[in-house]
């Protein structure tokens, strides 16, 4: 671990493993400790990822003024990470919740990215819409599966506006390729790290202007590859397509039987999509 000052003094964690051309990784959650993204499917074999725990999470420091939480107002710490690493310009990999404040960045300092990847980005950015229909047509794929009766049962309350506490838990298979242990391992730890507090200010009212972030997407000269997963109910593969299509210069890329953590699902698939993008001129 090594730390560095946030914009408002706070101290702030980062993590770096393997070798390689550096990739900074902003994690999701909102506000999970980064220590979940592991070394993403064996990312490190070809990159040094430089992991940060964002402020309140993992080691970093809980800040004074915790309105700070908000997303938008995390733009200033990521810039202060790179300036710290001494980098002119740095790849950037936002996974979920951490796609919103990668985009947030790399739209208030274009100049300073090399290439984005945007693994299951949350639609919140942009606003993109997707409709109980694009999340029933997706889950509908899981039919075959021995959790689906219960997680699907417990789908359908949250559709009729009627959800428990226990129905947002029992939908977490549809979030993974396989419900496996491994998963079941990650669900348990991503349950746990996660600072309740940090993540109830992540969006707070004023922290993204869709419309503001839709203009500056579409004038965006950054390579940009999107991930998603074939299997992922929070971001199906058709609004993954749409959300692309928001950007100038963005491919997307859906694994096969994927979920929402396609470095568990199929990490060789993952690794391979990355690091192609990653090394193209």
């Amino acid at each position: 671990m090594a730390t560095f000052r946030g914009t408002d003094g706070t101290l702030l964690a980062y993590h770096r493993a393997g070798a390689g051309t550096p990739l900074v990784c902003l994690p999701g959650g909102p506000m999970q400790a980064s220590a979940y993204l592991g070394d993403l499917g064996g990312l490190t074999a070809r990159h040094e990822l430089v992991t940060l725990d964002l402020r309140g999470t993992g080691e970093s420091a809980v800040p004074a003024d915790t309105t700070t939480y908000r997303v938008d107002r995390q733009v200033g710490d990521v810039e202060a990470l790179r300036a710290h690493l001494g980098l002119a310009r740095m790849d950037l990999l936002g996974h979920s919740a951490g796609g919103t404040l990668a985009i947030l960045y790399a739209t208030r300092y274009p100049d300073r990215i090399g290439r984005l990847v945007l693994v299951v980005p949350s639609a919140r950015a942009a606003d993109l819409e997707i409709a109980d229909a694009d999340r029933r047509a997706v889950a509908e794929l899981r039919r075959g599966e021995p959790w689906f009766a219960d997680a699907y049962a417990a789908f359908e309350r949250i559709w009729s506006g009627a959800p428990t506490d226990a129905d947002w838990t029992a939908i977490t298979p549809f979030t993974y390729g396989r419900w496996d242990e491994a998963a079941r391992a990650n669900a348990a730890r991503e349950a746990a790290q996660i600072n309740d507090e940090a993540a109830a200010g992540y969006y707070a009212p004023g922290a993204v202007d869709a419309p503001a972030v839709r203009s500056a997407l579409a004038g965006l000269g950054v390579p940009v590859l999107l991930v998603s997963g074939e299997y992922d109910v929070a971001l199906p593969p058709k609004r993954a397509a749409a959300y692309a299509g928001l950007f100038a210069r963005a491919e997307h890329a859906v694994q096969p039987g994927g979920g929402h953590f396609p470095w568990l699902g199929d990490p060789g698939w993952f690794v391979r999509t990355v690091t192609t993008f990653l090394a193209r001129p």
